[in-house]
């Protein structure tokens, strides 16, 4: 359900809830939020409530003027892991500077942006994701293991999918957010399972994959494991993706036929994305980590498409209108605003350009192969820079250079991934 401010504060005063979480992303997309009284909300609508950017990763570019977080009423929702008494409630927010003019890091509004060009051209896009993530057993102490929850495979049942009643209550409790997951089960790494949603806005998508996240993370605890995003937490065993789906709808006639858009417009999105992906891989993939899932498995390195399972970068059906485009090299800890918001701006430049899919299984190159290359690729891309602030695009790129200093120079690589990525991700 979405709610207006006002309703929002009549909930507020007729089911007991105290506290609300203002929410947001750094530029790595890690969540942050800080807490307010329900009392103070209806003032934080207007005036919005002041953080200390320079504390904030990537948010250091605002050159120490002050940030502030106002609350989207649409996203309301009440954390069921939080007490029923006492309630909590959590908002996403947008940022801007004090004078109103919104903040260049924000990715929340980034999207937002794309989401106007597309509906600018004649387009809405709708967006759905599948989620990889892995469990791991804690000690007796309850400090995290490298030890997988469970030895279980794909779609295996307990008991040797050891993980069946945490899905179960991470589905349920996304349910009582007002999320509904389409499908839930055990993947093929030990341990491993995905998640998978129903299409929905961009915005939205994003949204519910951040939402997902902290429910993965909040129900795990409960069940005294540990859920880790990490994209290659076991160097021998399968990572953890996200594969992205999208289809098109002409925007004038979205509301009335939600008719998709035709073959030609979804072939040329299509190819705009495998011609833009290096461009982007940067975000798509962010960590140092990310680039050992790359290539395993079926994770894939290529850049090709194909109709069939495989390991390819791009999956569909030139030949239906009805099947959607899905990406699938991103892994679930890049910023999905920024990822969705350039798959956006890939697609249009492929449409508006009449851009020709190769032949299937035809390769145009390869993925970057580590961090290094990521930056070395966004900073050389025209692309990137269209749309991209330059002030963000040096940050991240400063950061992924200095991370991959940090590696490359790592006396134990795997003891320093495993402290980087392994207990926060």
């Amino acid at each position: 359900m979405i709610y207006s401010e006002n309703e929002i504060l009549q909930y507020i005063e007729e089911n007991d809830v105290k506290f609300v979480k203002l929410t947001f992303c750094d530029l790595h997309g890690r969540l942050k939020n800080i807490s307010i009284l329900s009392s103070e909300l209806a003032v934080t609508f207007e005036n919005g409530a002041r953080i200390t950017a320079k504390k904030i990763s990537g948010f250091e570019v605002a050159d120490g003027k002050d940030l502030y977080l106002f609350p989207d009423a649409k996203t309301m929702m009440v954390l069921p892991w939080r007490p029923q008494q006492g309630r909590v409630i959590r908002m996403f927010c947008y940022i801007r500077y004090k004078d109103g003019t919104p903040f260049e890091g924000d990715g929340r509004y980034f999207l937002k942006k794309a989401m106007k060009a597309a509906v600018s051209a004649g387009y809405c896009f709708r967006f759905g994701t599948s989620c990889e993530f892995t469990l791991f057993r804690n000690d007796e102490n309850g400090i995290p293991t490298k030890i997988p929850h469970d030895n279980a495979g794909y779609c295996d049942t307990a008991p040797d999918d050891k993980g069946e009643n945490i899905r179960r209550d991470v589905c349920l409790t996304l349910e009582q957010m007002g999320i509904h997951p389409v499908s839930s089960r055990h993947e093929s790494g030990c341990g491993q399972h995905e998640i998978d949603f129903n299409a929905s806005s961009a915005l939205k998508a994003a949204d519910t994959f951040l939402s997902f996240k902290s429910a993965v993370k909040s129900v795990a605890e409960t069940h005294g494991v540990h859920a880790s995003f990490m994209p290659k937490p076991l160097r021998t065993d399968c990572g953890n993706g996200m594969h992205i789906s999208f289809n098109i709808f002409p925007d004038s006639d979205f509301l009335e036929e939600r008719s998709t858009g035709t073959g030609d417009e979804l072939k040329s999105a299509a190819a705009g994305i495998m011609e833009h992906i290096r461009d982007f891989t940067l975000f798509t993939n962010s960590t140092v980590n990310s680039y050992e899932r790359l290539g395993e498995f079926t994770a894939p390195r290529d850049i090709l498409w194909a109709s069939d399972e495989g390991s390819q970068l791009i999956r569909m059906n030139p030949d239906s209108d009805e099947t959607a485009v899905e990406l699938r090299a991103a892994d679930c800890v890049c910023n999905p605003y920024f990822v969705l918001g350039l798959m956006i701006y890939a697609a249009l430049e492929g449409i508006s350009g009449k851009a020709q899919l190769p032949a299937e299984k035809e390769s145009r190159g390869r993925l970057p192969v580590s961090l290094e290359d990521a930056a070395d690729c966004a900073e050389g891309s025209d692309f990137i820079r269209k749309y991209i602030p330059e002030n963000i695009l040096e940050t991240l790129i400063s950061y992924s250079r200095t991370e991959w200093k940090e590696y490359s120079t790592a006396y134990d690589k795997e003891a320093f991934e495993d402290q980087k990525y392994f207990y926060s991700l």
